[in-house]
């Protein structure tokens, strides 16, 4: 007899008393780019390709990408645990919509179509979309040949840089020469308290990250995905584990979404963090690079509108930075989304004009965490190719939101 499997892979569900998968999704008028784990039971077929089609309009048909289940420590779950799409709006959908889960015939090289990893250096890794660079993901030591040989910020690893615009353009910034601590994404801490001393990750001089292993490398004509598991080091001592989910997602002709899923456990001792006082830095950072000019053409927009000002130990759910950068004809930019699931949602930051984009969390006041205890924090780096208007962000951010009503009849 055929199992669940097997009639989705023949498409023979007419003649069999087995329930479809229905994956109900909200009605809306932003795109859903989303991941989320299959339904228990469903052990997809290796060499089967999926697809969503709508219930109440099968002409809406949603490629599907199977890739590893995050588990709960940050590890790689099930092999093909989750399914990656992109729902596109429907005028005149009704809320929920419901689409079916099915077996597709795969396009001839739809494997080796869309994302690719290529190895940059023996220390750095690059994730391409067709002809185009998404990012780098540094996981070796990268060394700066300008930052003082004595200054412990002439070393780091384990951050995102570059990451690219939609037109070529590089939008992050890497040892500032005025904050040679800044470097692409990256997520750290000023002040870290382990059996009672005190470390500074976020300049790096008596702890650090390093690279041990990866944990997932999924590239296909949906996302590319990238799992990794760094430590934190005190000498030679691991006091932290950190694992990192990359998610790219295909880029449409206006935007591109990165989610970035962030999982610490503390090891052996209690970790206590906390930000910059009075600031609320510590935690993800975006720094990006500085304008192309010596106008001021930097334009920062938060929920309540476009802002001349910076803005420290503030409470938001996303904030957005565009400028004219180097090499590109007009200004563009990319928003930092936190997830709703965040803990102390919204969370503090700090902004600044020059160029960083501070998610401050636990924010000034110190928090503890036990060993085995795990730390997860979610957000989404929204790429857009033009300056946008307050509202487009706004709309962009409650289709992230939206994903969080996805769920599984």
């Amino acid at each position: 007899m055929l199992g669940l499997v097997g009639l989705l892979a023949t498409g023979d569900w007419l003649s069999a008393a087995v329930p479809q998968p229905i994956l109900s999704v909200p009605a809306g008028p932003a795109p859903l780019e989303m991941t989320v784990d299959l339904p228990d039971g469903f052990e997809p077929a290796a060499s089967a390709a999926w697809q969503l089609v709508e219930v109440d309009d099968p002409a809406v048909i949603v490629p599907v990408q199977l890739v590893a289940a995050i588990a709960p420590d940050g590890t790689a779950g099930r092999a093909s645990g989750r399914l990656i799409a992109n729902v596109p709006p429907r005028d005149g959908a009704k809320a929920p919509r419901r689409f079916r889960l099915e077996a597709a015939k795969a396009s001839p090289g739809s494997e080796q179509s869309g994302f690719q990893f290529k190895e940059v250096s023996d220390k750095s890794l690059a994730i391409w979309e067709g002809k185009r660079p998404v990012l780098v993901y540094n996981h070796g030591v990268i060394t700066c040949q300008r930052v003082p040989e004595k200054d412990h910020r002439r070393r780091r690893g384990c951050y995102v840089h570059p990451v690219w615009g939609l037109g070529g353009e590089v939008l992050t910034d890497d040892f500032s020469k005025d904050h040679y601590h800044h470097h692409g994404i990256f997520w750290t801490w000023p002040h870290i308290g382990i059996a009672g001393k005190e470390y500074n990750l976020w300049a790096g001089n008596n702890i650090k990250n390093e690279f041990v292993r990866w944990v997932c490398r999924k590239a296909g004509p949906t996302a590319a995905v990238l799992g990794v598991e760094n430590g934190w080091f005190v000498g030679e001592k691991k006091v932290m584990i950190e694992r990192v989910w990359l998610e790219a997602y295909k880029a449409s002709d206006s935007a591109r979404s990165l989610d970035i899923e962030l999982t610490w456990i503390p090891l052996d001792n209690p970790i206590t963090l906390w930000g910059a006082g009075g600031k609320s830095y510590g935690g993800l950072t975006m720094p990006f690079a500085p304008p192309s000019n010596k106008d001021k053409n930097t334009v920062i927009t938060v929920p309540s509108g476009r802002t001349d000002r910076d803005l420290p130990d503030t409470r938001l759910t996303w904030a957005d930075f565009t400028s004219k950068f180097a090499g590109a004809a007009a200004p563009s930019g990319a928003a930092v989304f936190v997830h709703p699931g965040h803990p102390d949602y919204p969370p503090a930051w700090l902004i600044r004009h020059y160029g960083p984009l501070c998610v401050g969390w636990p924010g000034v006041k110190p928090k503890t965490f036990e060993p085995g205890e795990p730390i997860r924090l979610n957000y989404r780096i929204w790429i857009h190719k033009t300056a946008v208007q307050p509202a487009v962000l706004a709309r962009a951010y409650d289709g992230y939101k939206a994903t969080t009503a996805v769920k599984w009849e």
